[in-house]
């Protein structure tokens, strides 16, 4: 179907559609301003819908559970009017070696990958078609004006700790990317034998074709501190920082002429056909890869009592 620029380009649009969960919680949300949605929490306040993910079990290893929730979210933060601007941040954790501190995310869940619970459809390609595609062009709403088909609004991520992963692909779609300064990012995709997303497509244009595969092929992780760091964050802090960084990022993109200049740059960075050309050759390549030999004996281990957390 992604195949087909006709069919293809209809399901990108169907997919941009508020998720009936997010409308059956919208009037609750817009009533109290916070939700806990299970794998992830939701605030409003000062005109920023707060996203913390907080699956302290796993590190905010995503499965299908998270990925829902975050769709979930995302829908809430888009269609809620008292929401100008979105964060996500990462959960302060539990697991005693990042005890009493945020971690982004350690990216796919590798224990749900391995007892067969991450599916091409559920999760890989939901996620990109879902809140991801969401977060950077917007939601579809059949009602808006006939000038703006899709509802848009600036997004931050703030990374303590590390976006490792499904985390480092997070951060390509946002607008701003606020980082503390002993954070790190990697792309272990193809070292654990996938192909990390759309990172493919959106690390080479924002970082270069050298980095990109650097960081992809050869699975190059990229601290927060490293002059090469600059081409995908946008504030590097110390750790104390972040909170203070976050508030003025968001009263800057509260801005009323933000929004258009950031629909204007997504219509000039990635077409909808280059997405859709692009998500039909991933799914081949995802499906041919996802349940492989390799992959299932790589991911083996983190099923077993005792194993990694992700």
């Amino acid at each position: 179907m992604l195949g087909s620029p006709t069919a293809g380009r209809h399901l990108l649009d169907a997919m941009l559609r508020p998720t009936p969960r997010a409308r059956e919680l919208l009037p609750e949300f817009r009533r109290t301003g916070a939700l806990d949605l299970g794998s992830v929490r939701l605030r409003r306040e000062d005109g920023a819908a707060r996203i913390t993910m907080c699956r302290d079990d796993c590190l905010n290893a995503e499965d299908e559970r998270q990925v829902d929730d975050m769709e979930t979210a995302v829908d809430l933060a888009l269609l809620d009017p008292g929401v100008e601007v979105g964060v996500v941040r990462g959960g302060v954790m539990t697991h005693p070696r990042h005890e009493g501190r945020r971690v982004f995310s350690a990216g796919i869940n590798l224990k749900a990958l391995h007892a067969g619970q991450i599916t091409l459809t559920g999760f890989l390609l939901r996620r990109e078609l879902g809140y991801l595609a969401k977060i950077r062009g917007g939601l579809r709403d059949e009602d808006g004006p006939w000038h703006a088909p899709t509802v848009q609004k600036p997004w931050i991520a703030a990374v303590d700790t590390f976006a490792i992963g499904g985390g480092m692909q997070l951060l390509l779609v946002f607008d701003h990317v606020i980082a503390a300064d002993d954070a790190y990012l990697s792309l272990p995709a193809a070292q654990e034998g996938i192909v990390p997303g759309v990172a493919n497509l959106r690390l080479t244009r924002i970082a270069g074709p050298r980095l990109a595969r650097q960081v992809i092929l050869l699975g190059r992780r990229i601290r927060a501190i490293e002059p090469e760091a600059r081409l995908l964050l946008d504030e590097v802090v110390e750790p104390a920082a972040v909170d203070g960084a976050v508030e003025d990022a968001v009263a800057r993109l509260r801005q009323p002429a933000v929004a258009p200049n950031r629909r204007m740059l997504s219509v000039g960075e990635e077409s909808p056909e280059e997405f859709r050309r692009y998500l039909a050759e991933f799914a081949v390549q995802q499906a041919l890869r996802l349940y492989s030999d390799d992959v299932i004996g790589k991911v083996g281990r983190f099923g077993r009592p005792g194993g990694p957390p992700r």
